[in-house]
């Protein structure tokens, strides 16, 4: 009989059997731990197969929802959920945090929380199913789980990338590229926010902020898109 490891058991519909596989999963490199045979583990090398096993359900579940849709826009929604932030809210979505082992170091400085450490235990830990269960298994676990994530999965809710969206909208109407500006930084070097300000045509169309660049760039195209779209 197998014995449940993991409390969020229920959630994956099954009690894993090869423990290693799920220690390993949840252990961070930053964690000093060995297996029963001694050796150092991190799931790493699961993140590896995780991430190409994630990347086929997902390509093939849009392949079938969106059956009219281009490679084109089906690329684009699926790097809207194959990504960091994607993966984080999956991995949210059964307090995977509270089960990876990282260095104190790492809990100190709010890792449980951080993005990366949370979609790289989520690719590892459907990795590790991937190995005891079968394809089948992630693909049932992966879809359940987006469609309460994402309630509403289409086309338009979907797309992230705020901005090659805009950027399609500003070359189509005004022949220019956004330009993105850093305008400020506050918080400590572990949680700083970032303000960014998008001009489009040498006018100021949108400033906001975010916890990286990356995040404030892309809310600041949104909104942009957002005022675009009604025609200001």
């Amino acid at each position: 009989k197998k014995e449940p490891y993991l409390s969020f058991s229920k959630v994956l519909g099954f009690c894993p059997d090869r423990i290693e596989l799920y220690q390993e999963a949840v252990t961070h490199r930053s964690s000093s731990v060995r297996s029963p045979k001694g050796r150092w583990i991190n799931n790493e090398r699961l993140e590896f197969l995780g991430d190409a096993v994630l990347d086929l359900i997902v390509g093939e579940y849009l392949y079938i929802k969106f059956p009219t849709a281009n490679e084109g826009n089906l690329s684009k929604i699926r790097a809207s959920i194959v990504n960091e932030k994607g993966f984080m809210r999956l991995a949210n979505e059964i307090s995977l945090g509270k089960y990876i082992m990282i260095s104190n170091a790492e809990e100190n400085n709010s890792g449980r929380n951080k993005p990366s450490i949370l979609s790289n235990a989520f690719e590892a830990l459907m990795g590790a199913v991937y190995l005891e269960e079968g394809l089948e298994t992630v693909r049932r676990i992966t879809v359940e789980m987006m469609e309460r994530v994402y309630p509403k999965i289409d086309l338009m809710t979907l797309f992230s990338d705020y901005k090659t969206s805009l950027q399609e909208l500003t070359q189509a109407r005004f022949g220019v590229t956004p330009e993105y500006i850093m305008v400020g930084s506050t918080g400590p070097d572990h949680k700083k926010e970032f303000t960014v300000e998008v001009l489009v045509n040498k006018k100021s169309y949108a400033k906001a902020t975010g916890p990286s660049k990356k995040e404030a760039e892309q809310e600041a195209a949104k909104i942009t898109l957002e005022i675009l779209k009604k025609g200001q």
